[in-house]
């Protein structure tokens, strides 16, 4: 049986994730940003959390982890790089790092840029990517601790998956993001197509997310950064695609 993955609301603009294996009955939560949204989600699943997996340290994806293992005996993985900054992790990974939620493997990925210690998690198996801060649906996390070349290096580990991986991101922030592509990407028919697709499932209340890595590579004006259009649209034709990253990035802080 395959994993089950389900998604909801914490706070004003996070994605909460549960994932389910329903072999052995583990569940994780990706991050905890807030206790009770997590709560009532495993109760309309009648799951029993068993696991967190943290992404980075920022509170709105760690404020709830002390209160739920208090709670569930879960245990805490988190990584190594931020142990100072992360209460009560049980296991500590680092880039390339291994682990199990019930029979679903994940490897882990360090991909600073965001934080200088933010993780994202990856299954083959299941083509999952759990990627935190690091890539948004058409976006990807402001650099509060990292250098471009840092998060262009994180970045492009990512959209080295295969393209068929779901991701799942730590905010619903495509619509948004969209509208930013489009202002540097405007020819992009791909981008297009996603933007309707976007305006319509955000008008009926639906998530944008997952994506998937194909979906980001087509699309992601991020992820796009080593093409002539993008260099273009920054003004810095013909420079390295890490310089049209910086400049796109940017602009978006500033928009």
């Amino acid at each position: 049986m395959s994993a089950i993955i389900h998604q909801f609301t914490v706070g004003s603009d996070n994605l909460g994730v549960l994932l389910h294996d329903p072999e052995t009955g583990s569940t994780a939560t990706i991050d905890a940003g807030e206790e009770a949204p997590i709560l009532a989600a495993l109760g309309h699943k009648g799951w029993t959390l068993t696991d967190i997996l943290v992404t980075h340290h920022h509170s709105d994806h760690i404020a709830a982890l002390s209160a739920l293992k208090a709670r569930t005996g879960a245990r805490v993985i988190a990584p190594q790089a931020d142990r100072h900054r992360i209460p009560d992790i049980d296991v500590a990974v680092a880039d390339g790092d291994v682990i199990s939620i019930g029979t679903i493997e994940f490897i882990t990925i360090e991909t600073p840029g965001h934080t200088s210690g933010h993780v994202s998690y990856f299954s083959a198996q299941a083509k999952l990517l759990f990627a935190g801060d690091t890539l948004f649906s058409l976006g990807c996390g402001r650099l509060f601790e990292g250098t471009p070349e840092q998060m262009w290096i994180s970045l492009s580990r990512l959209a080295a998956l295969p393209d068929d991986t779901k991701l799942y991101c730590g905010h619903e922030y495509t619509l948004s993001n969209c509208k930013f592509a489009l202002k540097y990407d405007a020819d992009n028919q791909a981008l297009r197509a996603r933007a309707a697709e976007v305006e319509a499932l955000r008008a009926k209340g639906a998530f944008t997310v997952p994506s998937t890595i194909g979906l980001e590579k087509a699309t992601n004006p991020f992820l796009r950064a080593a093409t002539p259009e993008l260099a273009v649209s920054v003004g810095l034709s013909g420079h390295k695609a890490v310089e049209v990253f910086a400049a796109l990035r940017e602009a978006k802080n500033k928009a």
